[in-house]
């Protein structure tokens, strides 16, 4: 099949199934969206032997960006408990000694903690990281939470 053959078969394909043909186009640029923002990314997702190194080894502090009554249902040891309000509104007095250190940003499903995390990096911290699967992902790996 050459150039000249594909085009038409490609437009009426396209014709006959815009649907998909849409939802494939927007997952391929939500894709590179996500390939382009976490390239880019000042914080950095670890895993969780990678945060418990980061601890032992470095001294790191972890920001736990649940709610207050879900830290008390079971916490990484040594969390400081934030918000991601409390840290947009700068009032991170808790931690505001340790923009050297390397911090470990945490939610619930690490979803979220990547963009706390870069807002942290803009108010001065050099090593920002974010857990990957948050605190699901912690508890489902078996590893120790204190309440």
């Amino acid at each position: 099949m050459n150039e000249a053959e594909f085009m038409p078969m490609a437009i009426e394909f396209a014709k006959n199934h815009t649907l998909m043909v849409t939802a494939w186009v927007a997952v391929f640029v939500m894709v590179i969206y996500t390939f382009v923002k976490s390239a880019t990314s000042k914080v950095k997702v670890v895993t969780n032997p990678e945060m418990t190194a980061l601890i032992n080894k470095e001294d790191a502090v972890i920001v736990d960006l649940r709610s207050v009554d879900e830290f008390k249902r079971g916490h990484v040891i040594g969390s400081v408990q934030l918000t991601p309000s409390d840290i947009k509104k700068k009032n991170i007095g808790q931690i505001e000694q340790h923009k050297s250190s390397p911090v470990v940003v945490v939610d619930a499903n690490g979803l979220g903690a990547a963009n706390i995390g870069e807002e942290l990096f803009k108010q001065g911290f050099s090593r920002v990281y974010a857990l990957k699967e948050g605190i699901a992902g912690w508890r489902s790996a078996n590893l120790p939470l204190v309440k």
